[in-house]
């Protein structure tokens, strides 16, 4: 069955169904669901949850262990296999077959998968998920809907403001909803519920640290390894989290993974920066970025940025801000074949 997101959390309280899968490369819209699947499971007296990462070589018989295991302290697990690259392989995908179609006792699966390609979709894998799970797509907003989706989630604060202090947000933030809703969230913490003036939204939405990490991805797409490295230092400087990166560099990159697949192709570059919403001055950053990396160096990327998240949530040994350092460099020194 297909779910909109704005309807999850209305179905949670009916009770968790055995199966979900949520697909797009929305971070937030993914991050909200998962924390509302994880808050319904909590409620509902789920006491284990198990995350798994698909990554090369992953070993698939982990899944067919864990449904023939019996936890001996949680009655209701819940596990979630998150697919970066959506790409389970002939393996991965007669063990999805099987787990769409045997549900795990006692156990809800959610499926986690980016935005896919036609080939994916009509794979017999996702068709079995499709017909058995609660599939969720993870739509991004139109930068022509992004001031009204400004206004709902100041709503929800109890603020308001000026039509023309949103479309000012919506500008600031380009499309980027993890930063909208970053800059919302700053205002309700500052202010307090009412009417907010145009001056005091520009005032907080301006009034940043002298680094961040947008300018990291732009650094990195531009090649330009010495900004990259003053960026880098300033954000370890002003005691920026690791992971607080992690989610603008894997937004800045994992568009370019679909513009450079659909060049591949044979299709129009600008189209699929249109497609992928990078709009005005950006795409001729983009495309200097697409002119330098391939694809087999893109996707890697993508995946050590996955390592890099598990390190900077302690589920991996390493210096997760040594791992950014090292990616980011490698990736602006890259040079024009």
């Amino acid at each position: 069955m297909r779910l909109a997101q704005t309807q999850l959390e209305l179905h949670l309280k009916q009770g968790l169904h055995p199966l979900y899968v949520l697909v797009g490369d929305e971070p937030l819209a993914q991050r909200e669901c998962l924390d509302a699947i994880r808050a319904a499971a909590r409620a509902q007296s789920f006491d284990e949850r198990t995350s798994l990462t698909v990554e090369r070589n992953f070993n698939w018989q982990q899944i067919q262990n864990y449904g023939q295991s019996i936890s001996l302290f949680a009655s209701r697990r819940l596990l979630e296999i998150n697919i970066p690259n959506g790409k389970p392989g002939v393996e991965g995908g007669k063990a999805l077959q099987i787990l769409a179609n045997q549900a795990i006792p006692d156990t809800t699966v959610v499926i986690i998968l980016p935005a896919l390609e036609r080939e994916a979709k009509n794979s017999v894998w996702f068709g079995a998920l499709d017909k058995q799970a609660i599939t969720i797509t993870l739509d991004e907003v139109d930068a022509t809907h992004l001031p009204k989706w400004i206004a709902n989630r100041l709503a929800q604060q109890g603020q308001q403001t000026s039509a023309a202090t949103l479309d000012f947000l919506a500008h600031q933030v380009e499309g980027n909803l993890l930063a909208a809703n970053q800059e919302v969230q700053k205002l309700g913490l500052l202010y307090p519920q009412g009417e907010l003036s145009d001056e005091t939204v520009r005032e907080a939405v301006l009034n940043v640290s002298r680094y961040d990490a947008f300018q990291l991805g732009e650094a990195v797409l531009a090649g330009d390894a010495a900004r990259t490295v003053r960026i880098l230092q300033g954000l370890q400087d002003e005691g920026e989290q690791a992971v607080a990166v992690m989610n603008p560099l894997m937004w800045t990159l994992r568009p370019l993974v679909r513009i450079k697949q659909a060049e591949m192709r044979g299709e129009n570059v600008t189209n699929a920066m249109t497609s992928a919403r990078i709009y005005g001055d950006k795409q001729s950053l983009v495309k200097r970025a697409l002119a330098r990396l391939s694809l087999r160096q893109l996707e890697a990327a993508l995946q050590k940025l996955a390592d890099i998240d598990k390190t900077a949530k302690g589920l991996m040994l390493g210096d997760a801000w040594l791992e950014i350092s090292r990616l980011c460099f490698g990736l602006a020194r890259v040079r024009g074949r």
